[in-house]
């Protein structure tokens, strides 16, 4: 099993500079807050979904399929609950469904499925080293983008040992294939032991291997990577913005895209 999210690929997202894979998720972030109508949104989804068969890490989609297809489905069951509309559609006691609620909860849910599948094209497309060397490019101070570059690293091998941990006990003979979901739910508890032993053994391993190399966040460096944008990567960030600004134009300026005025 492979756990990294990193697909390594001969693609034109992958030959970007990470500064403009950077830069154009946060953009691509306010994109999808732009609008609380579901069309847009899902127009937005197809478009990420496409650059990732583009860029042939498609593969990284399909692995986190379940939790993309979750987070659809719960926030569109219980948005509608915590908004009003016009059209009421199901009444009882103290609930109301109307249209508007019942749309506007399936466009927050596909906007949460865009920040995900936004968030994993950046990884899937960018090397840990790269995305070091683009946070301090950006103007990042290097303890930050140590940080954040270390707690990406950290996430696939928690992954892989929580894999390993599962296998383990499955050959071991726990049944976790049960009908009974709140059955299953519950044999998952005691592998979070392990996990965590496995997880503070290996940070412990990781700062005791900083010290020892005299490891200080505040000394002068070099780095062997050092990203330079191309002319593809500003047409790239240009037409990210211009598409922002068409957004922008849309929603303030004519009101298209919204189900509830006065929500993003």
């Amino acid at each position: 099993m492979n756990p990294s999210l990193y697909r390594d690929e001969d693609s034109w997202l992958h030959r970007l500079d990470p500064r403009t894979k950077i830069v154009g998720a946060l953009v691509i972030f306010a994109l999808c807050l732009c609008f609380n109508h579901p069309a847009p949104q899902a127009m937005l989804l197809a478009g990420l979904f496409l650059a990732a068969l583009l860029s042939r890490v498609q593969g990284t989609f399909w692995t986190l399929r379940y939790i993309l297809i979750l987070l659809v489905l719960f926030s569109s069951a219980l948005w509608p609950f915590f908004v009003r509309g016009e059209n009421t559609l199901w009444v009882w006691k103290s609930l109301q469904i109307s249209r508007e609620s019942l749309l506007y909860g399936i466009a927050m849910g596909l906007r949460l499925a865009s920040f995900v599948m936004a968030g994993l094209l950046l990884l899937a497309t960018t090397r840990n080293e790269e995305m070091t060397g683009g946070l301090i490019r950006l103007g990042l101070p290097y303890p930050v983008a140590f940080a954040l570059s270390t707690a990406l690293r950290l996430v696939p091998t928690f992954a892989g040992a929580g894999a390993t941990i599962v296998q383990a006990q499955v050959s071991r003979g726990l049944d976790l294939e049960g009908k009974n979901l709140f059955a299953r739910l519950g044999k998952f508890v005691p592998l979070a032991v392990p996990m965590f032993i496995t997880a503070i053994r290996y940070v412990n391993s990781l700062a005791m291997a900083l010290e020892s190399r005299g490891f200080r966040p505040d000394a002068p460096r070099s780095f062997f990577y050092e990203p330079q944008m191309a002319r593809r990567d500003w047409l790239v960030l240009l037409g990210l913005f211009l598409l922002l600004g068409l957004f922008l134009y849309l929603r303030l300026g004519m009101g298209m895209g919204v189900i509830i005025p006065g929500r993003l």
